[in-house]
């Protein structure tokens, strides 16, 4: 009978594992970003290969990671406006981006800013370029998505790709390229909007 109950709890503890694997940790409250709020439009912000996406890292990564060559050009994704230039020990050179329909970009590790706060940009405008600044263990860009405003402890935090389009580790993606936010469709293949 000891035998039958123990295996019994075994099973137990098995499934509850299983079950926190495929619900996850708790996410930000902004990541059910309804589809209807997607931004088709929004365009890649860097050529380069994806090296790690949102929810990594137990649950605290939450931007994705575009690996690439020094000095590579980073673009704005959508119009706005620069909220914050400067350089911090986390993310190094950092610019955040103000967008008209009340969504922030965060583009971090960067070798350089050409922007500063205040300024209006357009989408497709050279904002920076790729480098290794602050916490970056390589040369990457950071990018995250924010609803509404950006957070130390960001609750507001979005899944870039619910914006940008479906990507895998490993796979390329380039610059400039129009958006196909919310589809399974990847943006490597290089065809715009």
């Amino acid at each position: 009978m000891r035998d039958y109950i123990r295996r019994f709890l075994i099973a137990i503890i098995m499934a509850l594992c299983v079950s926190l694997l495929f619900l996850g940790g708790r996410h930000s409250e902004a990541a059910g970003l309804p589809e209807k709020q997607a931004h088709h439009h929004w365009i890649w912000p860097a050529d380069g290969v994806i090296s790690d996406t949102y929810g990594t890292r137990m649950g605290k990564h939450k931007g994705i990671d575009i690996a690439g060559e020094m000095d590579t050009p980073i673009l704005a994704v959508e119009d706005g406006v620069v909220e914050k230039s400067y350089f911090s020990d986390t993310y190094g050179n950092v610019l955040f981006i103000k967008h008209p329909q009340k969504f922030v970009t965060v583009y971090a590790h960067l070798n350089k800013r050409s922007v500063i706060e205040g300024q209006n940009i357009k989408q497709g405008q050279i904002i920076g370029k790729m480098g290794q600044t602050g916490q970056a263990t390589g040369i990457h860009l950071h990018f995250e998505t924010h609803q509404g405003e950006w957070r130390f402890d960001k609750k507001y935090a979005i899944d870039p790709e619910k914006l940008l389009g479906s990507t895998d580790v490993g796979e390329f993606v380039q610059a400039g390229v129009a958006s196909h936010g919310f589809t399974s469709q990847l943006l490597c293949s290089g065809t715009n909007r």
